[in-house]
């Protein structure tokens, strides 16, 4: 079974890099601004870990309640983060079979491993947005989780998502790239960063 087939692999790997490049941070770095929207580096940690649990209620069956804040977390980042990690593995594991549909908002159907797609994407962005932000090399940064993730992006990401900070979009217009580019110049660059800024 290739990483293609098999989301949930490519969930974990996903999660095992960012978990690597959570590991790299300096305590001295906490207060760093960061090329995600207007967060520091702890504002962005907090972020992944809200996320895990977000994404586990989801992989549960449950509806996340995306309206409420996260909380600033302080203290040891890799343990917790290393612990939902596990934890969201574990609930798709038991989540059942990906490879048929489910009802999608609004109306209409997507596949049944849509939301898991989504989380890698999430994981895999933030992770370059952690690598960049705190002087970490994103050489060994993992292609097929970027692959994965630009595809889904792809297909996924409308127009009307995409605007400024301030109009409370999640994502910013899309930068400009050589169809050459490394992988995750690419996939970043679709989710609004400009991997060319210093």
């Amino acid at each position: 079974m290739t990483a293609a087939d098999d989301p949930i692999d490519l969930l974990a790997r996903a999660l095992a890099q960012t978990a690597g490049l959570i590991d790299g941070i300096g305590a001295e770095q906490a207060t760093h601004p960061t090329t995600c929207r207007s967060w520091d580096v702890t504002q962005l940690v907090s972020h992944l870990l809200f996320d895990l649990r977000q994404f586990t209620v989801r992989a549960k069956g449950g509806s996340p309640d995306w309206s409420q804040p996260f909380d600033r977390v302080e203290g040891d980042w890799l343990h917790a983060f290393e612990a939902g990690a596990e934890e969201l593995v574990a609930a798709w594991r038991e989540a059942g079979d990906l490879g048929g549909v489910i009802e999608a908002p609004g109306g209409g159907e997507l596949p049944a491993r849509f939301p898991v797609d989504q989380q890698i994407a999430e994981f895999a962005v933030h992770a370059w947005d952690v690598a960049r932000s705190t002087g970490q090399s994103t050489a060994g940064l993992d292609h097929d989780v970027a692959s994965a993730s630009l595809a889904w992006g792809r297909g996924a990401l409308r127009p009307e998502y995409r605007g400024s900070e301030e109009e409370h979009h999640a994502f910013g217009p899309e930068v400009a790239v050589d169809e050459d580019a490394p992988g995750y110049d690419r996939l970043v660059a679709f989710f609004g960063r400009d991997p060319q800024a210093g």
